[in-house]
């Protein structure tokens, strides 16, 4: 079946997430691994991404711990210091792609606070045919229920769909759907997919 659409993933796609690195700059790269190996922060993350309130998840987390509380709530505090930079070619290849007429849909697991931060700091995020956020979805990557509601939404099967991501899990479950993916590892390789699909020239995806 021809692929009538290509689906984004954004944190390390088409901006950097690395907390981890943001933390190493703040407080120094041993106390950093000390806080990440005690308190599961990726896990509390995936808590607002289902829908949790942004600044009441990290803050209660902050409270239960007060050994790390300072440390914790700059997760809130300081969020769009973490989630950045923009990956320039990878925000190319959605303009050109969007350019070609091609539809072009985020899928993220992002929370609701957050993506109400990110979308006026990053204006490509405001180009997308439609931006599936998992904290207004309730559901994240890599269940299930997420994709299919994708295909429900698109009214497209899997078959239809392209789908670059960072996460090989996320990869995985997109798969047994039966989408097409990239693991991404960079934006040179997802240009040069894109390319190979058809879907954008080589000029196209510089």
């Amino acid at each position: 079946m021809t692929i009538k659409a290509v689906i984004f993933d954004i944190g390390n796609v088409l901006i950097e997430w690395q907390p981890e690195r943001y933390y190493d700059t703040k407080i120094g790269e041993d106390r950093r691994r000390a806080m990440f190996a005690q308190l599961d922060l990726h896990g509390m993350n995936d808590i607002i991404d289902r829908g949790g309130d942004f600044r009441q998840t990290i803050y209660d987390w902050a409270d239960k711990t007060p050994e790390w509380a300072e440390e914790i709530r700059l997760w809130h505090d300081n969020w769009l210091e973490m989630a950045k930079p923009a990956i320039p070619r990878s925000v190319r290849l959605l303009r050109a792609l969007r350019a070609q007429g091609t539809a072009v849909h985020a899928l993220t697991n992002f929370g609701i606070g957050t993506w109400a931060i990110a979308t006026p700091a990053y204006d490509f995020l405001n180009e997308f045919n439609h931006a599936f956020v998992s904290g207004h979805m309730g559901v994240i990557k890599p269940e299930a229920r997420i994709y299919e509601m994708v295909e429900e939404q698109l009214n497209l099967p899997g078959e239809a769909l392209i789908f670059a991501d960072d996460r090989i899990d996320n990869i995985k479950a997109a798969e047994a759907r039966g989408w097409h993916t990239h693991h991404f590892t960079g934006a040179d390789g997802w240009a040069q997919r894109l390319v190979d699909e058809g879907l954008l020239t080589k000029e196209q995806a510089v």
